[in-house]
């Protein structure tokens, strides 16, 4: 049986290791919008991507699935997956600290969005995950948002409040106590 996502983390001490590369745990197990295949997202502020990758290696190569490469554009991240306590985990570094990257920006926006929709709204968005829609283009459809579902919840990532909540109650996930206003 797979163990609790937190409880992969906390086990391999992931977060400790890469404590001076602000180490952030993003994507879909933090917001209880996992599926089945779903792996942990780790988010990393690496300027020295040869010192974060020397750290990658150390602690994980011997891991299951390990792999390591560096992108060769958009800023060069570097990207490392194993596997561990029955999840796939994937981390990502880059020179832009944590608050700035895309992934961060989209999972501070879900989480926003959850935090102040109803219920419903995270029951949608999951039915169409398991519909086989990845988690942007899932709110974007839920939400009725249109153009790119990434570059759009990017932008919402920098919104107000009151802006998620006009969204929330156009699209129907508001609470009571919002819908009015």
């Amino acid at each position: 049986m797979k163990m609790h996502h937190g409880a992969a983390v906390r086990a391999i001490g992931i977060l400790h290791v890469l404590r001076e590369f602000d180490a952030r745990l993003a994507g879909t197990p933090p917001l209880n919008l996992d599926l089945p295949g779903s792996d942990i997202d780790v988010l990393c502020h690496a300027p020295d991507p040869i010192r974060f990758a020397a750290i990658l290696w150390r602690e994980w190569r011997d891991a299951p699935g390990f792999s390591l490469h560096q992108w060769t554009g958009a800023g060069r991240p570097v990207v490392a997956r194993f596997h561990a306590h029955g999840w796939e985990f994937e981390v990502f570094g880059q020179a832009l600290p944590v608050e700035q990257q895309m992934g961060w920006r989209h999972f501070a926006v879900e989480r926003r969005l959850l935090a102040r929709g109803t219920p419903a709204l995270r029951e949608a968005v999951m039915a169409r995950r398991r519909s086989g829609a990845k988690t942007e283009p899932a709110f974007a459809q839920v939400l009725g948002l249109e153009g790119d579902p990434y570059e759009t919840l990017a932008a919402l990532a920098l919104a107000p409040d009151d802006t998620l909540d006009r969204h929330l109650a156009r699209a129907g996930y508001a609470p009571a106590a919002t819908r009015s206003s």
